[in-house]
């Protein structure tokens, strides 16, 4: 992955927006299409939402739970050479697992132990599209869960492969991408677009609060067509100082 440049600090700035918050400042800067790219197309529910975003690069693996006969058969030293992969990542890192099994599931790779194994390796959390278990014990250790389900066992948890591409809840994440979640669900940011994120971010971020948001909550009072125009008018500001900085006119359009 390049090297972006971004510093903790900037990170921790990063880390004090919610995700839609970052999704307006990256839609500004990234020629993806925002609509399909980055973002999770499918559910993934944040079992600690009061521990607000999570911020960090990407270390991926692929688990297996089902099979005792696989489990058996797989590499004795798989586990710690993933935890040597994940040591060997500069943190903060929140650890993607693609559970290989996937529905209805069968167990989880997450609970106390692995979330403090990790904590201890500098990761923030993880993003699993399979289960997580011992929630209390989770928060507990200070580490964050999106992930498919609750569940009860561990079952015939393994390490299949790491460091390689993983696609979770319908989204493709790299090692080493940077990655914001919170309980909306995720943003897997392109290498390519990190290092203007943070402003841009704030700069959207202000935008809102300096047109449309104050614009709107000062509508009382007024008749339905006052308020109307005054939005129309906030909104065309919104949409003109967006224009002059990036050249787009944000998410009221071009």
């Amino acid at each position: 992955m390049p090297n972006s440049e971004l510093t903790h600090a900037d990170l921790l700035e990063l880390k004090r927006w919610n995700t839609p918050t970052i999704y307006n400042g990256w839609e500004q800067i990234t020629e993806h299409d925002v609509a399909v790219s980055g973002v999770n197309r499918e559910e993934a529910r944040d079992f600690m939402p009061h521990m607000g975003p999570m911020i960090g690069r990407a270390v991926t693996v692929r688990i297996g739970t089902r099979s005792k006969q696989a489990k058996a058969e797989a590499d004795p030293n798989a586990y710690q050479d993933y935890l040597r992969y994940v040591a060997g990542i500069e943190g903060p890192k929140i650890a993607v697992v693609c559970d290989d099994d996937g529905a209805p599931y069968y167990g989880s790779f997450w609970g106390e132990v692995n979330s403090n194994t990790h904590r201890a390796l500098g990761c923030v959390g993880t993003i699993t599209d399979g289960c997580v278990r011992d929630l209390d014990e989770m928060m507990n250790a200070g580490f964050k869960a999106l992930a498919r389900r609750l569940c009860v066992g561990h079952g015939y948890g393994r390490v299949i492969r790491f460091g390689e591409p993983e696609e979770v809840f319908g989204t493709v994440i790299q090692t080493g991408q940077l990655v914001h979640a919170d309980k909306h669900g995720f943003l897997a940011i392109p290498p390519e677009d990190e290092a203007q994120l943070l402003d841009a971010s704030k700069f959207m971020d202000s935008n809102e609060c300096k047109t449309v948001i104050p614009t709107a909550r000062s509508a009382n009072g007024k008749t339905t067509e006052e308020a109307l125009a005054s939005i129309s008018e906030a909104i065309d500001q919104f949409r003109s100082n967006t224009r002059e900085r990036f050249g787009r006119g944000g998410e009221f359009g071009k």
